[in-house]
C-alpha cells in the first residue's frame, strides 16, 4: 500500500462513524470527575473548615451540576455536537480551576455559596460531554443502543480509576493536585477532538455487535488490569511514583488500542462499498426500483392507521404509542416517565449518597487514606463493570428472550441494597464488599435507565429527555445525602462532642464523627428507599411487558430499507419519470 492509498484509507477511517465512537471513548474516559469526589473532599473540608452537612451540600451541587443537563440537551437540539462539547470544556476548566485556587489558598477563602457555584459549573460540564458524545453515538447506532450506552457510560465509570492513576503519577499523594487535573485534562482533550463528533449515516453492518463486543473485551482487560494494580498499590507500602506512571501509561495504551478495531471496521465497510459499486448499473437501479415500490406499498399500508391515530390526538400532552417519537411535554407528563423517574431517584440517590460520603465513611470506621483511595477506585471499576454488563446483557436478553429492560432496572436496584446493608452494620472489611455492590448497582442503573427512555419515548428529542432522566440523580442526592446522611452525621458528631468522646478543632469549627454509629441509621434508610424504588420499578415492568414482547427496533430497519432502496444517482443525473 503506497502513501496515497494510506492517506485515502486514513481519511475514510477519520470520517466514519466508528471513529466517532473511538473519539467518544476518549472523551468519556475523562468525563467522570464527579465520581472521585471522595478523594479530594477531605482536603476541601479540612482547608475550608466545613462541617459534614456543608460538605454534603457541596456534594449535592456537584451532583446537581453533573446530572441536570436540560440546557445541554436543548442546545444539542439546535446546534452540532462540537458546540455542546466546546461549551462543556470551557465550563470544566472554569469550575475546577476556581476550586483548586480556593483549596490551595491562592485566592481569598470563598463563601460556601461560591464553592457550590464553582463545583456546579465544573460538574455540569459532564452533562455537555454526555450529551455531545453519547446522544450522537446512540443516533449513529440505534439498533445497538444498549451496547453503545453500556460501553460509553462504562468508560465514564472507569474514568475515576484512570484519573486516580494519572493523579498519583503526576502529583504523588497531594490530594489537591487532582482538582487541577480534573480541570485541565478533560478540557484539553475535548477541545482537540470535538470537531470529529458528528451524526453520520445510519447503516446496518453484519458484524456491528461483534465490534462492540471487541470494545467490551478490551475495556474488561483494562478494568482487570487496574483492579490488580489497585490491590498491589494498596498492599505495597510506599508504592513508588514511577510505578504509578507505568500503570497510567499502560492504561492509556489500552484506550488507544480501540483504534485498531475502528480501522478494521472501516476497512470492511470500504470493501463492502467497492463490491456494491462494482455491480452492473442497470441491474442495480432496476432492483432498487422494485424494492422501492414494495417498500412504498408496505409503508402506505402502515401509515394509514398511524394517521388515524394521530387524528385522534386532541391534546398536546396526550402521547402517542410507546416507541414513537414523543414531544418533550408528552414525555414529561407520561405516567411511564413519572414511575421511571421516581424509581431512579430512589436508586441512584441512595447509591450516590454512599459514593459521595465514602471518604467520611472510611474515616469514621478507622480506615487509612490509602484504604479510602482503594474504596473509591473499587467503586469506579465496579461502576464501569455495572455499566457495560448491564448495557450488553440487557441488549442480549432483550433480543434473544424479550427480557424487558425495566426488569433489569429493578434487579440492579436490589443489588444496591446489599451495599447499603454492609455499610449500615459496619462489619470488619465490610466497605470492600459495599464498594463493589454499590459501584455495580450505581453503574448498571445508568445504561438501563437511558436505554428505557430512548425505547419508550423515541429518539427525536432524546438529547433533552435523557438529561431529564439524569436529573433524578441530584434530586435523590439532595434528599438522601444532604438532608438524611449529612444531617444525621452532624447530629451524631455533636452528641460525641457533648460526651467528650472526640475533640473538635476550634480554629476550623469542624465536626468529626468516629465509629459505626455515624452512618448506621442513614444507610438503613438507604436500604429501605432502594427497596421502595425496586417496588415501583416493578410497576413499570408490568405496564411495559407487552411493548417489550414486540420488535421495538423494527422501524429503524424499515427506514433504512427505504433509504437503501432508492437508486443512488451520481454526476448530477436526473431520474427519468
Amino acid at each position: 500500500m503506497d502513501l496515497k492509498q494510506v492517506s485515502v484509507v486514513a481519511s475514510k477511517v477519520a470520517r466514519g462513524r466508528w471513529f466517532v465512537v473511538f473519539i467518544c471513548f476518549l472523551i468519556m474516559s475523562l468525563a467522570g470527575g464527579t465520581y472521585i469526589f471522595g478523594i479530594y473532599s477531605e482536603a476541601i473540608k479540612t482547608v475550608l473548615g466545613y462541617d459534614q452537612e456543608t460538605l454534603t451540600t457541596l456534594g449535592f451541587f456537584k451532583d446537581l451540576g453533573g446530572n441536570v443537563g436540560i440546557v445541554s440537551g436543548l442546545i444539542n437540539e439546535i446546534a452540532p455536537p462540537w458546540v455542546v462539547l466546546g461549551i462543556g470544556a470551557i465550563m470544566n476548566i472554569t469550575g475546577y480551576l476556581m476550586i483548586w485556587l480556593s483549596v490551595t489558598q491562592r485566592i481569598a477563602q470563598p463563601k460556601p455559596w461560591q464553592m457550590y457555584l464553582y463545583i456546579c459549573i465544573g460538574a455540569n460540564s459532564q452533562t455537555f460531554a454526555n450529551t455531545g458524545a453519547l446522544v450522537t453515538c446512540v443516533k449513529n447506532f440505534p439498533q445497538s443502543r444498549g451496547s453503545v450506552l453500556g460501553i460509553l457510560k462504562g468508560f465514564v465509570g472507569l474514568s475515576g480509576a484512570i484519573f486516580t492513576q494519572i493523579y498519583h503519577a503526576i502529583y504523588g499523594n497531594d490530594d489537591r493536585g487532582v482538582i487541577l487535573l480534573l480541570g485541565v485534562l478533560p478540557s484539553a482533550v475535548t477541545l482537540l477532538v470535538m470537531l470529529v463528533v458528528r451524526p453520520t449515516k445510519v447503516a446496518t453492518e453484519k458484524n456491528e455487535l461483534k465490534r462492540f463486543y471487541t470494545f467490551l473485551y478490551i475495556a474488561l482487560v483494562l478494568a482487570g488490569f487496574l483492579m490488580v494494580m489497585i490491590v498491589v498499590e494498596n498492599r505495597v507500602k510506599n508504592f513508588p511514583q514511577s510505578g504509578y506512571r507505568v500503570v497510567a501509561s499502560i492504561a492509556i495504551l489500552f484506550l488507544l488500542s480501540n483504534l485498531g478495531v475502528v480501522t478494521k471496521a472501516e476497512l470492511a465497510n470500504m470493501r463492502k462499498q467497492n463490491l456494491v459499486s462494482a455491480a452492473p448499473p442497470d441491474m442495480e437501479i432496476t432492483m432498487a426500483a422494485m424494492k422501492l415500490s414494495e417498500g412504498e406499498a408496505k409503508r402506505s399500508e402502515q401509515e394509514e392507521p398511524i394517521r388515524s391515530l394521530r387524528s385522534r390526538l386532541g391534546r398536546v400532552f396526550r402521547g402517542p404509542a410507546r416507541g414513537s417519537d414523543f414531544t418533550i411535554p408528552q414525555a414529561l407528563v407520561s405516567l411511564d416517565m413519572i414511575i421511571l423517574f421516581s424509581a431512579a431517584t430512589c436508586g441512584i440517590g441512595a447509591t450516590l449518597t454512599a459514593i459521595d460520603n465514602m471518604g467520611q465513611i472510611g474515616k469514621a470506621l478507622g480506615y487509612t487514606p490509602v484504604n479510602i483511595s482503594t474504596f473509591v477506585s473499587l467503586i469506579s471499576i465496579w461502576n464501569f463493570l455495572g455499566r457495560v454488563v448491564a448495557g450488553f446483557l440487557s441488549e442480549f436478553l432483550l433480543a434473544k428472550y424479550k427480557f424487558p429492560r425495566p426488569l433489569m432496572f429493578t434487579i440492579v436496584l436490589l443489588i444496591g441494597c446489599i451495599g447499603h446493608v454492609f455499610i449500615a452494620f459496619a462489619l470488619p472489611g465490610s466497605l470492600y464488599v459495599a464498594s463493589i455492590a454499590i459501584g455495580l448497582s450505581f453503574g448498571a442503573q445508568w445504561p438501563v435507565l437511558l436505554a428505557i427512555i430512548s425505547e419508550l419515548f423515541g429518539l427525536k428529542h432524546y438529547a433533552t429527555l435523557f438529561n431529564f432522566g439524569a436529573a433524578a440523580s441530584p434530586l435523590g442526592s439532595y434528599i438522601l445525602s444532604v438532608k438524611v446522611a449529612g444531617a444525621l452525621y452532624d447530629k451524631q458528631a455533636r452528641k460525641q462532642q457533648q460526651h467528650n468522646l472526640i475533640h473538635i478543632s476550634e480554629s476550623h469549627n469542624k465536626l468529626t464523627c468516629m465509629g459505626h454509629e455515624c452512618f448506621r441509621v442513614s444507610f438503613i434508610i438507604m436500604t429501605l428507599v432502594s427497596l421502595f424504588g425496586a417496588l415501583i420499578s416493578g410497576i413499570l415492568v408490568f405496564r411495559t411487558s407487552m411493548f417489550y414482547r414486540g420488535d421495538i427496533y423494527a422501524k429503524f430497519r424499515e427506514e433504512e430499507d427505504g433509504d437503501n432502496d432508492k437508486p443512488q444517482l451520481t454526476n448530477g443525473e436526473i431520474p427519468k419519470p
